[in-house]
């Protein structure tokens, strides 16, 4: 199977890349308008970018009519935002977040989240969420125009939360206990539980 992008209708293009672009760590990004209405979307075009600075990247597409989503509007005119990581248990009420409500209709009273007052950024977090990550914008990348074009929004983490609960021994994130899940194709989620492990060569971490 050949696929030239020109050649086939955006929608159907898109359709291909979330189906082999996979797992897809999920973003689940909370911003402020300028009124302070609190918005919560889930992003799955989205992942880390550096250490130095500690460095966040996800990209809100834009709608099948060419416009912007919420939270690109209100991260253009409040340029901070929170990412908050999605554990198994959260499923549901970040997939029901994803639904389109109208601009300054909070998802957090929708879907019934708490939000948490963040500490170094205006938008709240999510109180139910186990990782929070405070950040403020480093730069936009617009990509393409018009439908399911990419804005590229580039954070850079200024505080990150990390509830003790889903610590190891180590002090670091244990993966079984902060139990992620991760978007597949279509409709499809997978959990990220089932591990294996590769030493590098050289023994490098």
């Amino acid at each position: 199977m050949r696929i030239d992008p020109t050649a086939i209708p955006v929608r159907d293009m898109y359709r291909m890349l979330i189906g082999v672009i996979t797992p897809r760590p999920i973003a689940w990004v909370s911003t402020v308008s300028p009124r302070g209405i609190p918005n919560l979307a889930p992003f799955s075009f989205f992942n880390g970018v550096a250490a130095n600075p500690p460095t966040v990247v996800f990209s809100p597409v834009n709608r099948r009519d060419g416009s912007k989503k919420d939270t690109i509007l209100n991260i253009e005119q409040t340029p901070e935002f929170v990412v908050n990581v999605v554990s198994y248990d959260l499923a549901r009420p970040m997939n029901d977040s994803s639904a389109e409500l109208p601009y300054e209709e909070s998802e957090f009273d929708a879907c019934g989240l708490t939000p948490l007052p963040s500490e170094k950024v205006k938008p709240p977090r999510v109180k139910e969420a186990k990782v929070h990550m405070e950040c403020v914008l480093h730069q936009i990348v617009n990509v393409g125009e018009g439908p399911l074009a990419a804005n590229l929004v580039i954070g850079r983490i200024v505080l990150m939360h990390v509830d003790e609960a889903v610590l190891g021994a180590d002090g670091l994130p244990d993966p079984f206990k902060l139990d992620t899940i991760g978007r597949m194709g279509g409709e499809g989620y997978a959990r990220t539980r089932e591990l294996f492990e590769l030493p590098r060569p050289g023994g490098k971490r």
